[in-house]
């Protein structure tokens, strides 16, 4: 029998609510990985290596360990046996570290030093001496491009990870297509850099392992902890219930968290390990350089008749993972001759990772500008011609979309803009700035995973619920009480919510923006649950523990979340300084489940599209491998001065049956989507120069 969906009879559900766990946070009484106090609490600080290729020959930890106030000295030398190290990111497998002598980029941890104060582990562990036999890294990305292979994966599921996809004969169609653009776009290397730095601190019981961290994804954490050291994964437990940020850099289980886990073991006494945050730039992941072909052919009236994408780029030497920076347009635009490849470069740098709406970021900003480049080819409206080449289903899977209102979107977000009052390329001018106005189109998928909730409702009305479901600011602590609330019949302040903890039923984890679906849907059916027990005559405390499965609806349709971000900048004549002045996002998203939240996550997705737009990259040394800009005083993010009072993201009317009970899309990954491609878009509008390659700073705005 189907569930039901979710109706709103209070009118929860929806509304503006505040943040539900806000009060503690501004006021710090919400306790994040690094805070929570541990008797007899020792601390850990990590000795990174100086190269990027070969082995340690010797280790000099003698002078650490009889330094004041220092417990032990790990290095592979002494490490805790743990299971090999897994070759592919993202697969709950084992993350083994300190396990041998081998060096496979700058950075890599070579020693642990746990002392009684984080200021003594820091001063012995500059006493750590290491001596190398080095090989050459591999570091420059071009110089080993004929050195890339095909993957036999790449993140995302089901058809989703086929490297390669094809249909119809895109060599044939684009040689004889009247009208074509074929161009190559960059992405640099960039860093999450989340406002909370990665921490954790490990406490042993005998065999049983508790973890004090920030972990995107709690039960997944657990299971790669619980292989590393062989353990039972019921005898590990991770409590994370307030996470600062992570963007995807908290997805995955980092080296500090195994370290922290070794240490305790070690001294029998708990250990935290917290990066600081230059640390990070080696310690966590990073976006993966791309290099990105793109090849459109259409006829005169701006029909697509091929397509083509196909991405290089950067994963390591030790672990393997492949950004889909390709998979975006398998499904965006409508042509019967396509073709998208995945291609990758072994270098001597840390493993890339998930970073905000992986593949998708990357991808738009090529598929986007290129849109952008035929349209100028044609000599047709930007927006037109995506009109025009709106699929009836989608291009590869040949299945329906669940809905679908990218044009809407467009439609809108133009009469919103003013888009009419654009003119030709190079005509608007504002005293000394040349002004440019672009558009990109925005998706993300759509998805629910398996998930349990449990909620217990009190004789006096008040509902608790409880599930490993993590909140990284997004305002899940919020959304799930708001479905509580409404399916029970209850007020709001009548809902406690407990999440970030594996002693709570399992939930996916917080990325690939299917948080509020699954959760939601989980805690809807156990609310729907309870109200069966209260109506067959249950009395007491009356309590449920239920666990949703995906349904067949991914096999039958194509589900995305869909969007439009308008952008017009000002570049000084002169100086060629670049300003956004306004910004406008579009979004087809579903159910929004807090207009307040949602709104918030938009906005926040669309900052960080300007960040990767004009400022963040993170540079390589050529000779030893390592991130120059290891800090946000080098590292450019957006700030207060950068975002123009005219930042708006608006949500049209859409209403999905097929996607999840509760009609809900995820959001949180699709503000970042093509809003670093509307400000490419809007720079060539105002200077008549296309800029391929982000971010755009002023060295390549001044020719223009």
């Amino acid at each position: 029998m189907a569930t039901p969906a979710l109706e709103n009879r209070t009118g929860i559900v929806g509304q503006p609510l505040d943040r539900i766990d806000g009060r503690a946070k501004v006021t710090g009484t919400a306790t994040y990985a690094a805070e929570y106090q541990i008797e007899r609490l020792a601390h850990g600080y990590v000795v990174h290596s100086t190269i990027a290729a070969g082995r340690i020959v010797d280790i000099e930890t003698a002078a650490a360990e009889h330094a004041p106030g220092v417990l032990a000295v790990l290095t592979h030398l002494n490490a805790h046996q743990q299971l090999p190290q897994q070759r592919r990111g993202g697969d709950s497998g084992a993350r083994a570290v300190l396990h041998g002598p081998r060096i496979e980029y700058f950075g890599q941890p070579i020693a642990l030093v746990i002392a009684e104060s984080l200021e003594g582990a820091r001063c012995a562990a500059g006493l750590v001496v290491a001596r190398y036999e080095p090989d050459a890294p591999a570091l420059d990305f071009d110089l080993h491009l004929h050195e890339a292979y095909r993957p036999q994966q790449v993140e995302g599921e089901g058809e989703g990870s086929k490297p390669d996809t094809k249909r119809g004969d895109f060599d044939r169609a684009f040689a004889a297509a009247p009208v074509k653009i074929d161009a190559t776009y960059t992405t640099p290397y960039e860093h999450n850099n989340p406002m909370e730095p990665h921490a954790t601190i490990a406490v042993w019981a005998r065999d049983k392992l508790t973890l004090y961290d920030a972990a995107q994804s709690p039960h997944d954490r657990r299971d790669e902890v619980a292989r590393t050291f062989g353990l039972d994964p019921a005898h590990v437990r991770i409590i994370t219930p307030y996470i600062g940020g992570a963007f995807g850099s908290k997805f995955d289980t980092h080296n500090h968290v195994i370290l922290a886990a070794m240490g305790a073991r070690r001294i029998g006494r708990p250990v935290k390990v917290a990066l600081a945050r230059q640390q990070m730039f080696s310690m966590t992941t990073h976006r993966a350089h791309t290099r990105q072909r793109v090849a459109i052919g259409a006829r005169p009236d701006g029909t697509i008749t091929a397509i083509a994408h196909d991405s290089c780029l950067q994963t390591a030497i030790a672990q393997e993972f492949i950004e889909q920076s390709s998979v975006i347009s398998r499904m965006m635009y409508a042509g019967p001759n396509r073709r998208t490849t995945h291609r990758a470069v072994k270098l001597n740098l840390p493993v890339p990772g998930i970073m905000r709406a992986p593949g998708e970021a990357p991808g738009s900003f090529a598929l986007e500008s290129a849109m952008d480049e035929i349209a100028a080819a044609l000599g047709m409206d930007p927006i037109e011609l995506r009109i025009k080449n709106e699929p009836e289903y989608d291009p590869e899977k040949r299945v329906p979309f669940s809905s679908r209102n990218l044009i809407e979107c467009l439609r809108i977000g133009a009469v919103n803009f003013g888009w009419a009052q654009r003119g030709p390329i190079r005509s608007l001018h504002d005293g000394r700035w040349r002004v440019g106005i672009g558009v990109a189109g925005a998706t993300y998928p759509t998805r629910i995973g398996e998930c349990g909730a449990r909620i217990r409702l009190t004789p006096n009305g008040r509902a608790q619920v409880k599930l490993a479901a993590t909140d990284l600011g997004t305002g899940t602590f919020t959304i799930l009480a708001q479905i509580a609330a409404e399916t029970l019949g209850l007020p709001i302040d009548a809902v406690e919510v407990e999440i970030g903890d594996t002693e709570f039923p399992r939930t996916p984890g917080s990325g690939g923006s299917w948080m509020a679906a699954s959760a939601g849907s989980a805690v809807y059916q156990a609310a729907l649950a309870v109200n069966r027990k209260r109506r067959n005559g249950s009395t007491g405390a009356v309590e449920a523990e239920i666990k949703t499965k995906p349904g067949d609806a991914a096999k039958k349709f194509s589900m995305h979340a869909f969007g439009a971000h308008f952008v017009e900048i000002g570049i000084d004549g002169t100086t060629g300084e670049l300003r956004l002045r306004r910004m406008l996002g579009v979004y087809a998203a579903g159910r929004i489940l807090n207009a307040k939240t949602a709104r918030s996550q938009l906005l926040g997705g669309m900052v960080m599209g300007v960040g990767m737009a004009l400022g963040e990259e993170s540079i390589v040394d050529p000779r030893y491998g390592h991130f120059v800009n290891a800090d946000l005083a080098e590292y450019h993010i957006p700030v207060h001065a950068d975002i123009p009072d005219s930042f708006d993201a608006i949500f049209i009317d859409e209403k999905d049956d097929k996607v999840n009970p509760l009609g809900a899309k995820g959001l949180g990954e699709l503000g970042i989507v093509g809003a670093a491609a509307a400000v490419a878009n809007a720079v060539y509008h105002a200077t008549g120069q296309r800029i391929r390659n982000l971010p755009i700073t002023l060295d390549k705005v001044l020719p223009a």
